[in-house]
């Protein structure tokens, strides 16, 4: 009904219109339109002018609210290809550990194993000079290699606990009651390399605060003198009975 009626009024200018082209085509004045027929006729042209012009407009504002939409919907498209939204990436699937013992049974059983050496040649040159030097001033004193933190520290604060668990000493001391004393750390040409000297800092705070020695030998400066003069002043001189 509604459209019925805005078509309408807007034929209505097209009367006069209609009804001009109807007397210019046929030459009939004004006077004529006292014609029922010819006034029928006048009519029935400006309706349908009116109608034709109508829907020729409405499909014309169609296209363009179309073409406008289509804008927006290919800018922003262009906007999410050129800024990605976090939420829109595709999450990267973790491996998950194993949850059990026989989980991390089958995959070992799976695996092959080789044997890697627990020092190097440098570290191990270290080694056998400290334990002959420190075996020589207390026999009841060991050296021990490759030790986890995680093993010779403790701490209330898990997440401390957490940062030094993993790390290990090159070199470790401990006394004859098995207490860790000292902790000797053998730098190679690389040790100021990346994040080593950062991970040095971590142990070596957490040993101090722990009241573990902490010493460094650095390879082509230390000399096997200095490490005995070393490891006299460290170890403790064995009780006499």
């Amino acid at each position: 009904m509604q459209y019925r009626q805005r078509s309408v009024l807007f034929a209505a200018p097209w009367l006069i219109i209609g009804a001009a082209a109807v007397g210019a085509s046929s030459g009939i004045t004004i006077a004529d339109f006292e014609k029922p027929e010819l006034l029928v006729a006048a009519l029935f042209v400006g309706i349908i002018i009116g109608m034709a012009v109508e829907q020729f407009l409405a499909t014309m504002n169609k296209q363009a609210w179309r073409q406008r939409s289509r804008s927006r919907w290919e800018n922003r498209r262009r906007n999410e290809r050129i800024v990605p939204r976090p939420w829109l990436q595709t999450p990267v699937a973790e491996r998950l550990r194993p949850v059990d013992a026989a989980d991390q049974l089958r995959i070992v059983m799976r695996s092959n194993f080789t044997i890697q050496p627990l020092l190097n040649k440098s570290e191990a040159r270290v080694f056998w000079e400290l334990d002959s030097v420190v075996i020589g001033c207390n026999s009841s004193w060991q050296v021990m290699a490759q030790v986890s933190l995680g093993e010779i520290l403790r701490s209330a604060d898990p997440e401390a606990y957490s940062c030094i668990n993993s790390k290990r000493v090159d070199l470790l001391l401990v006394d004859g009651n098995c207490q860790p004393r000292h902790v000797i750390e053998y730098q190679g040409g690389a040790h100021h390399q990346g994040a080593t000297a950062a991970r040095d800092a971590v142990k070596k705070e957490a040993l101090r605060r722990a009241g573990i020695g902490y010493y460094e030998v650095v390879a082509g400066q230390t000399t096997p003198s200095e490490l005995r003069r070393l490891v006299e002043k460290l170890v403790d001189k064995p009780s006499v009975t």
